[in-house]
């Protein structure tokens, strides 16, 4: 049995859900108060990935804020898979997801997988919402990677993010 330990981050602008999603995904919690995340946080989580492997997840929460930037560097570092997550409801956030690519690049290695999340879709109408989802598509196509809608209100495709970057660090490690 082989027992894989990944850093992963939970990275993007502040208040666009990082610390929902995480409890959400660790603890099946979602809280109604908000919560500004200082510098980081994290919790762990072990996943029976098949009968071969077993996965912790080491998940850093990383602040949002731009107080925080000058952090970024040193809770980057040993990263093997990060969330990039930006608010369906507040659409600008998406237009923050280029410096955050950025840095994890610069501070986390070019190679490091990633997931595209938009997440609080239980927020949106998802009729009005065809081009946006459109730009978030074509985001992840660009940088080789998928991207999910994901609710940590209600959980709607929270675990299948995590599962498939988990699949994407698996696949980093073994093709080393």
């Amino acid at each position: 049995m082989a027992l894989y330990v990944f850093k992963v981050i939970i990275i993007g602008p502040g208040a666009v859900g990082k610390t929902s999603l995480l409890h959400r995904f660790v603890e099946n919690k979602f809280s109604f108060r908000y919560k500004l995340t200082i510098g980081a946080d994290f919790l762990s989580k072990i996943i029976d990935y098949n009968e071969d492997s077993i996965v912790k997840l080491q998940i850093w929460d990383i602040g949002g804020q731009d107080r925080y930037k000058f952090l970024r560097s040193s809770f980057f570092d040993g990263a093997n898979g990060a969330l990039i997550v930006f608010d369906l409801s507040r659409w600008h956030t998406f237009e923050e997801l280029d410096d955050w690519v950025s840095d994890l690049r610069e501070y986390a290695g070019e190679k490091i997988p990633f997931a595209l999340i938009g997440n609080k879709v239980d927020l949106i109408d998802k009729r009005d919402e065809l081009y946006e989802r459109e730009s978030a598509e074509v985001f992840a196509k660009k940088d080789q990677t998928f991207y999910v809608e994901t609710s940590a209100k209600t959980g709607e495709k929270v675990g299948e993010a995590f599962l498939n970057l988990t699949e994407r660090m698996l696949k980093n490690v073994d093709s080393k």
